[in-house]
C-alpha cells in the first residue's frame, strides 16, 4: 500500500489532534433474542409440537442429574427430536432419587 493511502486511513479514525488516542472500535454484541428467534424458526421447520402437562424432566449424564422443573417440552417424533427448555439444576447422582 502507499504511504499516502495509509496516512489517509489513519487520519479517518483519529478523533482529536496530533498525538491524541485513536477511537476504539465498538464491539457489537449479539442479543440472545435473535438466537432464540433463529432457534424457534428452525424448530418450526422441523415440525415440533409443544407437549403440555410435563412437570419435571431429569436427564442422567455420567454421575450428574440435570433437572428441569416445569419445562417447556417440544417434540417431533418423526424426526426423533426432543427440545427441553427451562432453567436447569445440576445435582449429584449420589443423592437418593426421591430427593430429585
Amino acid at each position: 500500500m502507499n504511504v499516502e493511502k495509509l496516512k489517509k486511513m489513519a487520519g479517518a479514525v483519529r478523533t482529536g489532534g496530533k498525538g491524541s488516542m485513536r477511537r476504539k472500535k465498538k464491539a457489537v454484541h449479539k442479543t440472545t433474542t435473535t438466537d432464540d428467534k433463529r432457534l424457534q424458526s428452525t424448530l418450526k421447520r422441523v415440525g415440533v409440537n409443544t407437549i403440555p402437562g410435563i412437570e419435571e424432566v431429569n436427564i442422567f449424564k455420567d454421575d450428574v442429574v440435570i433437572q428441569f422443573l416445569n419445562p417447556k417440552v417440544q417434540a417431533s417424533i418423526g424426526a426423533n427430536t426432543w427440545v427441553v427448555s427451562g432453567t436447569p439444576q445440576t445435582k449429584s447422582m449420589l443423592l437418593p432419587l426421591t430427593c430429585l
